[in-house]
């Protein structure tokens, strides 16, 4: 069987020119070794923050805001924030990721938003309730329903009311989503993406935010409602997932500069509990 796979002499000489070399991993020494837990967001409001009161420290990013809101509500405190790494440099590409400090001889971790929870849990334990905060298996099973809402039309409602992209990027997202013409930007227009013309099927669809604004205006009524004067969603006795989830929804359609923030203003006990929210969550975090 060697003899099979052996290399051919000639092809043995050629290779012998460029011989691989293998070298011991180097140890990367920080000079600044990271003292706090550090979690990278998407930059919020304003860069201008104001130590004093901490404003203008959330991200504005829904899903950044949402682990800050987590992180926070599970009763950390004392959590830098900083925004000047790019999505890319993140983990998958993505933000949020926490980075860990240095204890001891324990190294800093770079985390994934998936890893967030079993941190927080072996800072501050809780790790070991199967009903996730809720009071009974009935409560936990209706939070999946509210955290499908929340992810399902109020965020396409969200996302619709956001400021329109710089021109390139919205060409390459209409085109893969199905939604303006190529041929409204370029002239002579390019051939079909998909379509009778070519080798892909059609596909996608063109949601609008008008035509998802009486399934939005009901799921916020709906909000409200499951609400009531209720400390925390669901009756909870302490903030779960589902708290940290809605804060980061109507945190970001409250300062939305689209009419979206309207269906949220009119509900008084909504904006009661994300001010009363934003005050605890802002207080966990300083900037890096």
């Amino acid at each position: 069987m060697a003899s099979v796979l052996s290399l051919p002499e000639p092809l043995q000489r050629f290779l012998s020119k460029f011989p691989l070399h293998t070298y011991s991993p180097i140890q990367v020494i920080s000079r600044c070794p990271s003292q706090k837990p550090t979690l990278w967001i998407a930059p919020p409001r304003t860069t201008a923050v104001d130590q004093a009161f901490n404003s203008d420290i959330l991200s504005t990013d829904v899903e950044c805001l949402k682990w800050q809101a987590y992180i926070a509500l599970r009763g950390l405190t004392n959590i830098t924030v900083r925004w000047d790494i790019s999505p890319e440099g993140g983990i998958d590409g993505r933000l949020p990721c926490l980075h860990t400090p240095v204890f001891g001889d324990v190294s800093s971790e770079l985390l994934a938003p998936r890893s967030i929870p079993g941190w927080v849990n072996g800072q501050v334990g809780g790790g070991n309730d199967p009903l996730n905060g809720y009071s009974d298996e009935i409560l936990k099973d209706e939070s999946h329903a509210w955290v499908s809402l929340l992810e399902g039309v109020v965020h396409a409602a969200l996302t619709l009311s956001e400021p329109p992209r710089p021109a390139l990027s919205q060409l390459f997202l209409t085109a893969i989503a199905g939604g303006r013409a190529l041929a409204t930007t370029l002239s002579p227009p390019p051939a079909p993406l998909t379509g009778l013309s070519s080798v892909l099927p059609p596909y996608g669809a063109n949601i609008t935010l008008s035509s998802i604004k009486g399934q939005y205006a009901e799921a916020i009524t709906s909000l409200s409602e499951r609400l009531g004067t209720d400390h925390w969603f669901l009756g909870s006795e302490h903030p779960t997932a589902l708290d940290a989830l809605a804060f980061a929804y109507l945190h970001c359609l409250l300062y939305s500069m689209d009419s979206t923030r309207i269906e949220v203003t009119r509900r008084v006990n909504l904006v009661a509990w994300e001010r009363r929210v934003r005050t605890q969550v802002e207080a966990a975090f300083t900037v890096a």
